[in-house]
């Protein structure tokens, strides 16, 4: 006969709803206990049953996770933390990716609303008013993206955005491009008023552009035409590709135009010359955005922004100007 949640009861010397609460809810239990009856489930090869316990509870103990990009090097280390974090609530993570399509983002979190508790929007492309419309049916969390009222995750774009020029204007860079990303992305826009806010600088924004290698490659002639000798790029994909592109135009980095990326994905870290970044709490994110939607999901009506630093990793694509 299969093993019931009343042997995993007996046979830890509890009650019941405490083997329920191990499995659904462990932040409730004390840790000792969860551990032993974990352990006599094992031992007895006692499996709960997730479709009897949707049934009864209402919940299904799965979480969306919908990115722009999953290709994106940015979004792997959000993701592997958000799952990791919420197997640690005995919750299960359903990945899908938007390709940058705003439609295609809101027909998946319709799709994903009978199948999940909750969804985790990361960079969202979304309008304002789509998403707040979406929120009335399921719960939200956002990554990277400002909506009044919600609850959201920030990485401090702004600030790394700020120490970025605090860098270039100290190296004697007084005309700087900032290399922008897709229409209506929160990272573009914090970075374009950080820069734009900075004195004793000029400061031109090329874009919008894909937030990809080909973007930046494609960017490069505009960087050149604008004359700037310091470049900060939307990502380090961007970046990358800018490099690459001004290399091409026979534009040396960093003798000839320092750039700074954002991210600090490993490929930066690997080429020549290595990137300058702002590295971004990417991982810290992802298990906060999960403690923050689950929040949600346990009628706890979670709600405010938290703001996680970013800081700035000095390599070799910047360098003093050229006088």
């Amino acid at each position: 006969m299969a093993v019931t949640i009343r042997d995993v009861a007996r046979a830890s010397g509890v009650h019941v709803s405490t083997v329920s609460r191990s499995f659904s809810a462990p932040h409730l239990v004390n840790p000792e206990t969860r551990t032993r009856v974990l352990a006599v489930a094992e031992d007895l090869g006692y499996r709960p049953n997730r479709a009897a316990r949707a049934l009864t509870t209402g919940r299904t103990h799965n979480l969306g996770l919908i990115v722009a990009d999953i290709a994106n090097p940015f979004f792997p280390p959000l993701i592997k933390a958000a799952q990791a974090q919420a197997r640690l609530r005995d919750y299960h993570v359903f990945v899908a990716d938007t390709d940058e399509d705003p439609k295609a983002e809101e027909d998946l979190i319709q799709t994903l609303t009978k199948q999940v508790d909750g969804v985790l929007l990361c960079s969202p492309r979304l309008t304002n008013r789509t998403i707040e419309r979406l929120r009335e049916e399921i719960p939200f969390v956002l990554v990277n993206r400002r909506v009044k009222g919600m609850p959201t995750v920030l990485m401090d774009v702004g600030r790394g955005a700020r120490l970025a020029v605090e860098h270039l204007t100290g190296l004697g860079h007084r005309r700087l491009a900032v290399v922008t990303g897709p229409s209506g992305s929160w990272t573009s826009k914090e970075m374009q008023e950080a820069a734009a806010a900075m004195n004793e600088v000029d400061v031109v924004f090329l874009g919008p552009n894909p937030p990809t290698e080909l973007g930046g490659l494609a960017a490069a002639a505009d960087v050149v035409a604008s004359g700037a000798t310091g470049v900060l790029a939307y990502n380090d994909l961007v970046a990358i590709g800018l490099v690459e592109g001004l290399a091409e135009r026979g534009v040396e980095v960093p003798r000839d135009v320092s750039v700074i990326g954002v991210d600090d994905i490993v490929a930066g870290r690997l080429g020549r010359p290595k990137l300058t970044t702002i590295a971004m709490p990417t991982a810290a994110a992802g298990r906060i955005a999960v403690d923050m939607l689950l929040q949600s999901v346990d009628a706890e009506a979670a709600t405010g922004v938290t703001m996680l630093e970013t800081t700035l990793i000095v390599r070799e694509s910047t360098g003093e100007a050229r006088t």
